[in-house]
């Protein structure tokens, strides 16, 4: 184990790469086909055709990695900019767009915003847009966990900003009494909305929090497949043999705005994007897989066009199934519909046919 708040800069102990050699391929083909989601879902909303998006353009190889280190039982709870990491999960596309447009084949029937998305199937809890929330809930499934002997982990995604809320101090310090089987897992991607990472805190590393509470913390290069996959695999094998919970910062960069609802040019400088850009995670695992004889110019090609083909035709899909019944909101509420919500229902029903329409 690397020492509390110091950078684990080579992938393994001996050097030698940690993905396995026989998925990096597919590891590239999902960072393709995660980017070409991104791109497209910030026109979309441009467009109008959605409300609302966080990108995660530059993060492609912190989601990937740390989601292949896991196993499928391990609990995921993650920010608003997980997409990725869903789709390492085996979420499908399609079921991502219909919780962005809140269709009848939304899972959670239209009641997140956009972009919050959950599936039970896969053990990915529900995002929610309170910062940091989801550290301590990741922690309280840990601690059920571990009382109850599940041989599992949960992760907690989160952000450089998240490590200024108050749900970070409360989650690493029950993690860090309880020894609770946790991943803390920080993609640090420099920028806290527009609050840069240099102006947030006076801590040299945010991994270096993690002393406070006891806890190891992994300064990892996020840009890197390799590193990103170690780390977590190595957190995951010492949470479940019982040596406690640790805390993984990924130095990576943002591309893209915080979200649809902010202008990044009003904050940092196109040199700075430019210099990250450098380092963009996809390009040097490409670079990685062509020096190796397993990729070529004319393939690449290929993949870019057929991965945004993909993400148009799943789109169009998603906007063709039928509008959500207005009706679902009195589900789900009680187990069976109480008297009030029975009138409050039937009364819906009679305003819809007085307007002529489908009740």
């Amino acid at each position: 184990m690397v020492e509390p708040g110091t950078r684990s800069t080579a992938p393994t102990a001996s050097g030698k790469p940690a993905y396995p050699e026989t998925g990096l391929l597919d590891a590239y083909q999902l960072m393709v086909l995660a980017r070409a989601a991104d791109e497209r879902c910030l026109m979309l909303q441009r467009q109008g055709r959605i409300g609302f998006y966080a990108p995660l353009m530059g993060q492609e190889a912190a989601q990937v990695g740390a989601s292949r280190a896991l196993a499928p039982e391990d609990w995921i709870f993650p920010a608003y900019r997980e997409l990725a990491v869903a789709l390492a999960r085996g979420v499908p596309l399609k079921a991502i767009f219909d919780q962005l447009l809140g269709n009848a084949d939304d899972e959670i029937k239209g009641r997140q915003m956009p972009n919050h998305f959950g599936f039970r199937d896969r053990n990915f809890v529900v995002a929610s847009s309170p910062i940091g929330t989801q550290i301590t809930q990741a922690v309280g499934v840990a601690m059920a966990a571990q009382r109850r002997k599940d041989p599992i982990v949960t992760i907690a995604f989160f952000g450089d900003g998240a490590t200024s809320s108050n749900d970070f101090h409360a989650g690493l310090n029950f993690a860090g009494v309880y020894q609770c089987p946790s991943i803390f897992f920080c993609q640090n991607n420099q920028w806290a909305l527009s609050m840069p990472r240099k102006r947030q805190t006076r801590s040299a590393t945010l991994a270096e929090k993690a002393n406070a509470y006891g806890i190891p913390g992994v300064l990892i290069d996020g840009n890197d497949l390799h590193a990103v996959y170690a780390a977590v695999r190595e957190a995951r094998a010492r949470a479940v043999s019982g040596g406690g919970p640790t805390m993984i910062e990924a130095e990576v960069y943002r591309f893209g705005p915080h979200s649809t609802s902010d202008d990044p040019k009003r904050y940092r400088t196109d040199e700075e994007l430019s210099a990250a850009k450098e380092r963009d995670p996809i390009s040097l695992l490409k670079a990685e897989l062509v020096a190796a004889g397993k990729w070529n110019e004319e393939a690449d090609r290929k993949l870019w066009e057929e991965s945004r083909a993909t993400v148009s035709r799943t789109f169009e899909a998603a906007e063709k199934a039928n509008p959500l019944d207005p009706r679902s909101v009195f589900d789900d509420v009680f187990a069976e519909l109480t008297p009030r919500l029975k009138e409050e229902r039937a009364e819906y029903d009679a305003r819809m046919r007085e307007r002529g329409l489908p009740s």
